[in-house]
């Protein structure tokens, strides 16, 4: 693996993973929040505020899957979980008619999953 691949592999690995434990962690502890990400978004989508513990677990469990050194497999999981929530996320945000600033962290979320999965290491990919 070429050095610039595993840098750009590691800048998209932890913006995601940073991204997705500030957001786990605003949900968990049900942190009051302008834009994505926050309690009022769940029920403004029609959930209910219960998933939102579900949520923050699931996040925390793909960054540990995500930084971990070994388990291909697990890693592979974490991305199709995370890709999962972030696009019903961002369909959710779409069936409402929200506007493109809420689809926006969305949206980043998305091309940082594609790159770190694209640009991962040879012992990190399952196949």
């Amino acid at each position: 693996m070429k050095k610039r691949d595993k840098i750009i592999y590691w800048i998209a690995t932890v913006w995601l993973s940073l991204g997705l434990v500030s957001t786990a962690i605003i949900q968990i502890f049900r942190v009051k929040t302008e834009g994505a990400g926050g309690v009022q978004n769940v029920g403004h989508l029609g959930y209910p505020d219960y998933i939102l513990t579900l949520l923050g677990v699931w996040k925390i469990l793909a960054v540990v899957a995500l930084l971990s050194p070994k388990r291909p497999l697990l890693k592979e999981w974490a991305y199709a979980g995370i890709f999962f929530t972030v696009t019903g996320a961002l369909y959710s945000h779409a069936m409402v008619g929200d506007s493109a600033g809420l689809l926006a962290p969305g949206l980043l979320y998305l091309v940082l999953i594609a790159v770190s999965w694209y640009f991962r290491p040879a012992e990190k990919k399952f196949l």
